[in-house]
């Protein structure tokens, strides 16, 4: 649809709110996209609710479709470019593993626990914002009879949301194998519609693999162990991803690669991360930001975003994820973990 000129007044931003969104919402943005909706009925209004709503996002927009991505493009595009340093074309898919750099002895005696994970939705729906609640039983049915095509080794079982345990559920989110029911930016994006319904996890019998089903994309296929194997870990999502591959067809653009509802996750829309024990970098989590800045990581609290570190231990993961292939963003969080746990080893040496 045509923007007009009765777009009305631009939203109000906090002088502390510092999202992306707010940056680039300028009034002439404003007015020529705050009236359009995509085919599929998604609304500019929609995309922008969540950046409204919480101030505190970093980024502030989701899209609901493909079509989002080129009707929303005014402001989609600088938001994109900025975060990921690229406005794409995207590369094409690497999953080898047997370049990756060596983790460190020092990075290997801080990991607690590595995982890799890939965002991704199928093709013919919306994305998880613009999705209605009919089309999101269908992406779960066809993800479940993928799911029993998995190859022997990541064997095992698909539990809905719905009639989960409440203490199975728990124990699940503890141990970090499980999303949370409870996310108020996913909720202002409109992505916690219809809850629990059609939503689930599958999880291999050795729980090395795991399938989140519906949360904020429509699968995020992840591998994870204890330690800081980082090459076995991309060895098993590769499998999985190209199993799964086979079996579903995924939504995706020359120009952004995979497509996300959340723009951060364009590209490889991979987030490999390890859980650290940074004890001498971590007693100044400012100082740790901004070197995490510097070599191009996120950090994170232990229960993932917006969350707070816990006895030193601090999620570490790439950021940047669209104009790179899979294999160089694993290498780089390597390489970037062994700088981190040189540094952290230095300190503790001159505070001994």
């Amino acid at each position: 649809m045509c923007s007009d000129t009765t777009a009305g007044a631009r939203p109000v931003f906090s002088e502390s709110c510092t999202s992306l969104l707010k940056k680039h919402l300028t009034e002439e943005v404003w007015q020529q996209l705050a009236n359009t909706e995509t085919a599929n009925g998604y609304s500019f209004a929609q995309a922008i609710r969540s950046g409204v709503e919480q101030q505190d996002s970093s980024i502030g927009i989701y899209a609901g479709d493909e079509e989002s991505y080129q009707l929303f493009a005014p402001l989609l595009d600088p938001i994109i470019e900025e975060y990921h340093g690229s406005a794409g074309p995207h590369p094409a898919s690497d999953f080898s593993y047997d370049q990756l750099p060596v983790v460190s002895s020092e990075a290997t005696a801080r990991i607690v626990s590595s995982r890799i994970r890939v965002g991704r939705n199928l093709a013919g729906f919306p994305l998880g914002p613009g999705i209605s609640r009919a089309q999101r039983q269908q992406v779960e049915a066809q993800v479940i009879c993928a799911l029993a095509e998995l190859p022997t080794p990541l064997q095992g079982e698909y539990f809905p949301l719905s009639n989960m345990e409440e203490g199975f559920r728990k124990d699940l989110v503890a141990r970090h194998l499980l999303f949370k029911s409870e996310d108020r930016f996913l909720d202002s994006a409109g992505l916690m519609r219809d809850w629990p319904e059609a939503r689930g996890i599958f999880i291999s019998r050795d729980e090395s693999f795991c399938v989140w089903v519906n949360e904020e994309d429509q699968l995020r296929i992840i591998a994870m162990k204890k330690g800081g194997d980082a090459a076995e870990i991309f060895r098993l999502l590769a499998i999985g991803v190209a199993a799964l591959s086979q079996q579903l067809e995924f939504l995706s653009s020359t120009t952004y690669g995979n497509l996300a509802s959340c723009p951060s996750n364009l590209g490889t829309a991979m987030r490999a991360s390890v859980h650290m024990k940074l004890a001498a970098l971590g007693a100044n989590e400012k100082d740790l930001q901004v070197l995490a800045d510097t070599l191009g990581l996120q950090v994170r609290g232990i229960h993932g975003e917006h969350s707070e570190s816990s006895g030193g231990v601090f999620d570490i993961s790439n950021r940047m994820r669209l104009g790179v292939t899979e294999a160089e963003a694993v290498g780089h969080l390597i390489r970037g973990v062994n700088q981190l746990a040189e540094q952290d080893h230095a300190l503790t040496r001159r505070a001994q």
